[in-house]
């Protein structure tokens, strides 16, 4: 399991309300030099095996660092998995640019 922080316009992620669309969310990334669409993000499992997930609006954060987070986007909001500060903060400016808001599980914002 773990903990997503979601980037959404409904006044709580889980209900309904309005969304971000598919072409606002590419026309988003097309525009930020640091985010691309990849479609798919695979892990290395103990024993060699691999975890792959596919998505065609999944998109790849490559952090100054050099260590990458995914931004998945899906039923009409984005979503980070258990997401450190400095994604939370990456999340926040996306968000801004999408005129959204950042909002965890539990239903807590971040930020403005």
């Amino acid at each position: 399991m773990g903990y997503d922080v979601h980037i959404t316009r409904k006044a709580n992620w889980f209900e309904d309300g309005p969304d971000i669309s598919a072409s606002e969310w590419q026309a988003y990334i097309a525009d930020d030099p640091e985010m691309t669409i990849t479609g798919a993000a695979e892990a290395a499992l103990p024993g060699g095996d691999v975890l792959r997930y596919q998505n065609s609006l999944l998109a790849e954060w490559r952090k100054p660092t050099g260590q990458t987070a995914w931004f998945d986007f899906r039923k009409g909001r984005v979503v980070v998995k258990n997401p450190d500060e400095e994604t939370v903060e990456k999340m926040k400016r996306v968000a801004r640019a999408l005129r959204a808001r950042v909002q965890g599980d539990d239903g807590e914002f971040y930020g403005d």
